[in-house]
């Protein structure tokens, strides 16, 4: 650790990469720009970063979509990306296009306009530290909440 949070080995393996980093005081991710398109089909959507790193043993890194998703007919494909500590390749993001509308035919109609292009910010990552878990197999909890085993919109009742 230094003085100022968790120091992380990273490469650039592009000529264009940069080094992410934080746009206000207090952010949570860093951003992540587009170096390279790898894959641009009617369906998907895919860019490399032109980064690796060296994420140190008990921390991930979290890929999350940024904010400006929401002005995209993209979805980050697998949600939210998990970049493991034993990793060192190239960083890259995939979006799953979104039907926007349908044609004549009834066929979906993949939206084109507004993506992310080489050069924008399309992702942000955050890195955190997490705990080691090790479960325990048991007959039963043994003890009563609250919520008991209500689930999906349960809390809201």
């Amino acid at each position: 650790m230094s003085r100022n949070g968790l120091l992380v080995n990273i490469e650039t393996c592009h000529e264009n990469a940069e080094v992410p980093e934080y746009q206000q005081d207090g952010d949570a991710g860093m951003d992540l720009k587009a170096v390279e398109k790898k894959k641009h089909t009617k369906t998907e959507l895919w860019f490399k970063t032109g980064l690796k790193m060296a994420i140190p043993r008990g921390y991930v890194g979290l890929i999350f979509p940024r904010s400006s998703i929401s002005e995209k007919p993209l979805l980050l494909s697998n949600s939210v990306g998990v970049i493991d500590s034993g990793y060192r390749g190239e960083i890259e993001v995939r979006f799953d296009k979104q039907v926007t509308g349908y044609k004549e035919d009834g066929s979906p109609h993949y939206g084109d306009i507004f993506q992310y292009e080489v050069g924008d910010r399309i992702a942000q990552m955050i890195i955190i530290p997490y705990p080691k878990v090790e479960f325990v197999e048991t007959e039963s909890l043994n003890f009563d909440t609250s919520r008991g085993s209500g689930g999906f919109g349960s809390t809201n009742t």
